[in-house]
């Protein structure tokens, strides 16, 4: 954990450099969004979702802001206690993941979430109450009343 902290503080400083001089951006545009890419990766991953989402929002579109916002967006859903505050979370996930999608539709990852995401904000409209260690249940196939039950193997 301490390493990512001192990476995190390493692009930060990468990242005001590309700031100081905006011609340095634009020249080295793929290295400013590998390093930005690599600060959303970071914060994403030390769980600093709200610095996430704001430095997403500043960040170029081949650092994948939109992606990385869904993801955040999508975590603090599933830690949201409140029904409705939880739906809002998941739509802006979901809204955010479309546009990821948008920005690059060949990738299967951006795919998943966004299915993911908009199937649990589809359940969770239908099921507003539920309590959120119950989230993922709700995409889980049900059983039909009076069908049989469905018979393990192995």
């Amino acid at each position: 954990d301490g390493r990512f902290e001192q990476a995190l503080v390493s692009y930060a400083e990468a990242e005001a450099r590309f700031n100081r001089y905006a011609p340095v951006r634009q020249i080295f545009a793929s290295d400013y969004s590998h390093v930005m890419a690599n600060q959303l990766w970071l914060l994403y991953r030390l769980a600093r979702y709200d610095e996430l989402i704001d430095k997403a929002q500043a960040a170029p579109e081949p650092a994948a802001p939109h992606f990385w916002s869904g993801c955040a967006f999508f975590e603090k859903g599933r830690a949201e206690e409140q029904a409705d505050a939880r739906l809002a979370w998941f739509t802006r996930a979901e809204d955010e993941l479309r546009h990821a999608i948008e920005a690059t539709p060949a990738d299967w990852d951006t795919k998943y979430d966004f299915e993911l995401v908009t199937r649990l904000a589809a359940a969770l409209r239908q099921q507003p109450q539920t309590p959120p260690r119950q989230l993922m249940q709700l995409l889980r196939p049900q059983p039909k009343p009076g069908a049989k039950p469905v018979k393990r193997v192995g």
